[in-house]
């Protein structure tokens, strides 16, 4: 008998890698259609939206090269995609599913900075009108407005962008 038989019985051959176990393989199609059916009415269609959008994030990310193990994979194009899609379907999750809109509007802008950062289209100065026309609307933004009213930084050039489109939160791809 050899190390490698498989169950302690040896009228039972070993599984196969990949394969069913003995008790799938004894489910009739109807069964497993059964089964199957079972899962799918379990599954709400924020579930399938949350996934969706965490792909596009992991995948854009990934296509931006600068994760260890990905720099043959950079393409741009692929990013510029991927937070078009994302920003689309953000009010949506916002909709949703409200507790994962802040964790994915992050996400997002973790992957716009990336994305500028391998080279994609830098930011164009937005009129200062369109400034709260921005996903998300500021809230959960940790405070620093700066719309009307708020306090210019020393130095601050008035025609340049502001404090907030500066570091990536406002920027919008495409526009």
């Amino acid at each position: 008998m050899s190390a490698t038989r498989g169950p302690s019985d040896p009228n039972v051959p070993p599984p196969e890698p990949g394969g069913a176990g003995p008790a799938e393989e004894q489910m009739s199609e109807e069964e497993l259609r059964a089964a199957y059916e079972a899962e799918i009415k379990k599954i709400r269609i924020e579930h399938v939206l949350l996934e969706q959008v965490v792909t596009l994030i992991n995948m854009g990310m990934r296509r931006t090269g600068l994760v260890p193990g990905t720099e043959r994979e950079r393409d741009p194009e692929q990013v510029r995609i991927a937070i078009e899609a994302v920003r689309v379907l953000l009010p949506l999750v916002e909709q949703a599913a409200p507790p994962q809109a802040g964790p994915i509007r992050d996400a997002l802008s973790q992957l716009q900075l990336a994305y500028v950062r391998i080279g994609g289209a830098a930011p164009s100065a937005a009129p200062e009108a369109s400034a709260g026309s921005a996903p998300g609307g500021g809230e959960g933004a940790g405070g620093s407005d700066s719309g009307p009213g708020a306090p210019e930084e020393p130095g601050a050039e008035p025609d340049g962008p502001g404090p907030a489109q500066r570091s990536g939160r406002l920027w919008i791809p495409g526009q």
